[in-house]
């Protein structure tokens, strides 16, 4: 039998931080609320509840400075109407999120140097989520769990609910639902069989199901398929919904070496904020898709930890042994890379002056000789956190169409159309400013347009 027909005034599919921001402005607008989220309850809000922090302008972060930083990371490649408004609407953000119940709490030290540019969630992603969720619920705002949006049409969407379609008829829609990076097959699609040793940092429920219905509805698609916010993580991960504890933060102060025992990359370009979502494809374009990262014990307390353990030698020799690398190729790389640290003055808090001469690649900072026991490796993989081909949007978050023509009640947030602004590259943080800046404009044009 099929369920009851619903209806509402703004539909909101998906059920993470762009969903919840989308749900909660149209609320504040004096819209009827639903929402669909296709995870149960006790996995909702996609990848958002791995998130800890989201990029802010601050007086001590002004505009010209952060869309300076995008841009070097994008290397141009954003829509900078967009990126504007994005970092523009993010100086009250917090305010906003503090009305809903979200709680902040000091930064982190160590390599992630964002004390100065990043808010940080007391409790990390899953207690904003918490807060949003009741929130949303004090307000009246429904919310359907396992519901999976198989069918798109301009006033609604079917919905698979308990394994019965549902009929939801709305005045306005926000597509809030995330990327397609569980999605190995359509991943396959953009990296070849490359993309089945990848790991998904995130929820196994982002397989791209509403994307797709709307770019096959006639959505103007933006952003590189092949594009992603890729780290590497610990190879030891699961597949799918590690989280951020898998990511490793050792990488800028050791050397990364690939199966063959040689480095491919300087580990020290830059802070490690702008270089930490280059990695993953880095790792993607080796041989096997896998990496080591190795440090000594110097550096041991000066990045965060992983939540699996180093593997560790009191050698050079005997630590590639244990790993199956080649034995006498790392060792050679080692020695070459000790030989080329020029003296400077370390400092993993800033861009200091531990660089090389005569090695390729060079590392620019933080070069310090590996040369004190024991030693210490960790195995690295790509882990895809979010892909970058959405869909086209406009200032007022509307869906832009093929023909170039509005979808006048469609409107996206978040990951769906990160792409507008995340050509290439990343910024840490960045991901959760665009959902909460561009979900509340988008509830906010809905609500407005229901009317």
């Amino acid at each position: 039998m099929a369920a009851p027909d619903i209806s509402c005034d703004v539909l909101v599919a998906g059920g993470g931080n762009a969903a919840l921001c989308a749900a909660l402005s149209a609320r504040e607008f004096g819209a009827d609320v639903l929402v669909v989220e296709a995870a149960p309850s006790e996995f909702r809000g996609g990848n958002s509840r791995h998130t800890r922090n989201m990029r802010c302008l601050s007086d001590a972060y002004g505009e010209d400075e952060f869309m300076a930083d995008l841009l070097r990371v994008t290397g141009g490649r954003t829509d900078e109407r967009l990126a504007r408004i994005a970092i523009r609407a993010s100086s009250d953000a917090q305010v906003w999120m503090k009305r809903q119940g979200v709680r902040f709490q000091p930064a982190f030290a160590g390599t992630l140097h964002l004390g100065r540019t990043n808010a940080f969630f007391l409790g990390g992603g899953k207690a904003l989520l918490n807060a949003y969720y009741e929130a949303a619920r004090r307000c009246g705002i429904r919310v359907l769990y396992n519901a999976e949006v198989t069918g798109l049409k301009p006033c609604g969407a079917t919905v698979q609910v308990g394994g019965n379609p549902v009929e939801i008829r709305a005045k306005a829609v926000v597509l809030a639902a995330g990327g397609f990076e569980a999605n190995i097959e359509w991943l396959k699609e953009a990296w070849g069989d490359a993309a089945e040793n990848f790991l998904i940092r995130g929820t196994p429920f982002n397989k791209g199901r509403v994307l797709k219905l709307v770019l096959d509805a006639g959505a103007q698609p933006v952003g590189d398929p092949k594009q992603c916010h890729a780290v590497a993580i610990d190879a030891r991960a699961p597949k799918f919904d590690g989280g951020i504890v898998t990511r490793l933060d050792c990488l800028p102060l050791g050397i990364v070496v690939n199966r063959e025992g040689v480095r491919f990359y300087d580990e020290g370009e830059d802070l490690w904020p702008k270089r930490y979502a280059i990695w993953g494809r880095l790792v993607a374009a080796q041989p096997g898709q896998i990496a080591w990262s190795i440090v000594d014990s110097k550096v041991v307390g000066k990045f965060m930890p992983s939540v699996f353990p180093p593997v560790k030698a009191d050698s050079i020799r005997e630590l590639a042994c244990t790993l199956g690398l080649p034995v006498d190729a790392v060792q050679t790389t080692v020695k070459h890379f000790n030989e080329c640290v020029r003296p400077g003055q370390f400092d993993h808090t800033a861009l200091d002056d531990c660089r090389t001469e005569g090695l390729t690649p060079t590392k620019s900072h933080w070069a310090w000789a590996i040369d004190t026991p024991p030693f210490l490796s960790y195995p690295l993989r790509p882990g895809i956190t979010f892909t970058y081909l959405g869909v086209k949007v406009d200032e007022s978050a509307n869906v832009v169409m093929c023909d170039g023509t509005t979808a006048p009640n469609i409107f996206a947030a978040g990951e769906m159309m990160a792409g507008n602004i995340l050509g290439q590259g990343y910024l840490a943080g960045f991901g959760m400013t665009i959902g909460t800046v561009f979900g509340r404009i988008a509830g906010k044009q809905a609500a407005l347009a229901a009317r």
